[in-house]
């Protein structure tokens, strides 16, 4: 399915594998590295239905099903001492100081509701722990467009995926947010996007050539520059949330319902990203993170494109997660990211993954400095010879 492609079951990679495919692809490797940074000191024909109640009910029934499971807590969370350096974006760190408060207080947006009726649904295509996708279109048009009912959530997340769509509306390989509808019974609200006639990335990534790569990922930097100048993290950059019609050569970096304004010093949840995508600074519980998680996540689905490996880091939960992580890239300097940052590990954790990497997340390159690297002089001057043809 389109929007909710099941992720491939493929073992981890080996470090001896990781060492010779990188020695054997040197411009991806160099590019990784950076992304991954180990610097010490940085988503047929079918009967149409109109979209009803019926739609709604079954979606919010999916929602209620969806119980989870107990969890008995393993390992304590970091802890962070005073001493521990601040952690600040290094690019556009005073995007939302710079604009006006309606701008980014979502929780005081007013939302003007489309009507429901103008809608119908082909399909399923897709679901998600907060959502329903289906592909429709509007009646007496021949445009196809995507219907993502969205699951009993607070009004408060509600209001920030629609204010940042709002914000980020235009912006380059950002999918675009049509409408807003309610249903008048259910009061179940609906996001209308754009459609893309993507590709399941399982099916897509195996074929892509050495310049498709590039290509694509560039792309999807030049998204998370956009938001990023304006303000945003993105916080689930993965192959599911990626839309690629490759025939048009057309991406959509789609899923913001976990996205959210950053402002210095502010300490967000850590329980944003899919496990396999999680920076370590989510996995060591260091809340003040910025935009640069969205680059780990991206160097994430590089890697995996690449060695052709998905996922590329696959822990069992968080705690192995980081396992994973330190088995490709090595353990020698963890310990001076935890130090510089004031982070404790719980002693269980400790034990766990021993003397672990360091990558502070600071060092990561922004999304413009990525787009700068060599690795992508093909896509540039590509683009750049087009440029000159217009």
């Amino acid at each position: 399915m389109a929007w909710c492609a099941l992720r491939s079951r493929v073992p981890p990679l080996p470090l001896s594998l990781a060492a010779t495919a990188a020695a054997a692809s040197e411009p991806h490797s160099l590019l990784l590295r950076s992304l991954l940074s180990t610097a010490a000191s940085r988503h047929g024909h079918h009967r149409r239905r109109r979209l009803g109640p019926t739609v709604y009910a079954a979606a919010a029934a999916a929602a209620a099903a969806e119980t989870p499971l107990p969890m008995t807590p393993r390992i304590s969370r970091a802890r962070r001492h005073p001493g521990g350096a601040a952690s600040l974006a290094r690019v556009y760190a005073d995007a939302n100081a710079q604009r006006p408060k309606e701008y980014w207080d979502y929780e005081s947006l007013d939302i003007q509701w489309g009507e429901q009726d103008g809608y119908e649904v082909l399909r399923k295509v897709g679901r998600g722990k907060y959502s329903e996708v289906f592909e429709g279109f509007r009646p007496g048009s021949d445009d196809k467009c995507v219907i993502k009912i969205l699951k009993p959530v607070k009004k408060k997340k509600i209001k920030r995926e629609i204010k940042i769509l709002q914000n980020l509306y235009g912006g380059p390989n950002i999918v675009k947010l049509l409408d807003v509808v309610r249903d008048d019974e259910s009061k179940t609200p609906s996001l209308i996007f754009e459609y893309v006639n993507n590709t399941d990335f399982k099916v897509l990534y195996p074929t892509l050539s050495d310049y498709d790569i590039r290509y694509y990922i560039f792309e999807l930097l030049k998204a998370l520059d956009y938001c990023h100048s304006r303000g945003i993290m993105h916080r689930d950059v993965k192959p599911h949330n990626v839309m690629i019609d490759h025939e048009k050569r057309q991406l959509r970096l789609i899923d913001w319902g976990l996205a959210e304004f950053y402002h210095p010093k502010m300490e967000y949840n850590a329980r944003v990203a899919s496990r396999c995508y999680k920076g370590p600074e989510l996995l060591v519980d260091l809340l003040d993170y910025d935009y640069s998680l969205d680059l780990w996540s991206l160097g994430c689905m590089f890697a995996a494109m690449i060695f052709r490996v998905d996922p590329f880091f696959s822990g069992q939960d968080n705690y192995d997660q980081l396992v994973k992580i330190t088995e490709v890239l090595g353990t020698k300097d963890f310990y001076n990211y935890l130090e510089k940052y004031g982070l404790e590990l719980d002693p269980q954790l400790e034990r766990l993954v021993g003397r672990l990497l360091r990558y502070d997340h600071q060092e990561r390159p922004t999304a413009k400095e990525a787009m700068a690297h060599p690795y992508f002089n093909p896509v540039r001057s590509s683009e750049s010879s087009r440029t000159n043809s217009q």
